[in-house]
């Protein structure tokens, strides 16, 4: 499906990107919170892989994840990244690149609570990217855990929470016909946000 209408170059990108999120909501879509982490690996090597958007605001975009997994360690090295979402009922993409935080404990703490219990077992389970010699072995760590806590609340393990990219740049993407798409990339400077519009 092709876009209508233009890109408004005198748009707050924080409300432009919610309103495009809204409606990637209420498309077909399955997961319109899904999105390409890009981090750096050592020696400058770049790392991508598919993780869902928990929350945003004002102040940036979060995700949760394993601290000492692959992704994890790299932010702790190089705390830059860069997100991709791309919502193909719409025919539209949003890039953003900015440095990396993580949320305050608290924070952390209140969005394990909401997950599904299964998934907060699974927390607990996954020694992320570290190899695993069996299917079976990470199965029978799970049951292991969640007899543990058997009719208790499971706790937020120290080793996951949740990151804040904070933007400096994004960039929206809409498709158009004849391949004439439509290119807005907003600046973060002193004076606020810069809009540029650039060729396809």
């Amino acid at each position: 499906m092709m876009s209508t209408g233009h890109l408004d170059d005198k748009a707050d990108p924080f409300d432009l990107f919610r309103s495009w999120y809204d409606e990637a909501r209420d498309s077909s879509l399955s997961f319109p919170n899904a999105m390409s982490l890009s981090t750096v690996r050592p020696g400058g090597s770049p790392a991508s892989r598919m993780v869902l958007l928990s929350s945003f605001d004002s102040r940036g975009f979060v995700f949760h994840t394993n601290y000492e997994s692959a992704k994890g360690m790299e932010i702790a090295a190089f705390p830059r990244a860069a997100l991709l979402f791309w919502w193909e009922p719409l025919n539209r993409q949003v890039r953003i690149e900015g440095a990396v935080e993580r949320t305050a404990p608290e924070e952390s703490v209140a969005y394990f609570a909401r997950r599904p219990r299964g998934s907060q077992i699974g927390a607990w389970a996954s020694e992320q990217s570290r190899p695993l010699p069996s299917r079976k072995t990470l199965e029978v760590r799970a049951r292991e855990i969640e007899a543990r806590h058997k009719d208790v609340l499971v706790p937020r393990p120290p080793h996951w929470g949740g990151y804040r990219v904070i933007p400096s740049a994004f960039e929206f993407w809409t498709g158009r016909e004849d391949r004439l798409h439509d290119r807005l990339r907003y600046d973060r400077t002193p004076a606020g946000w810069a809009s540029v519009r650039l060729y396809p």
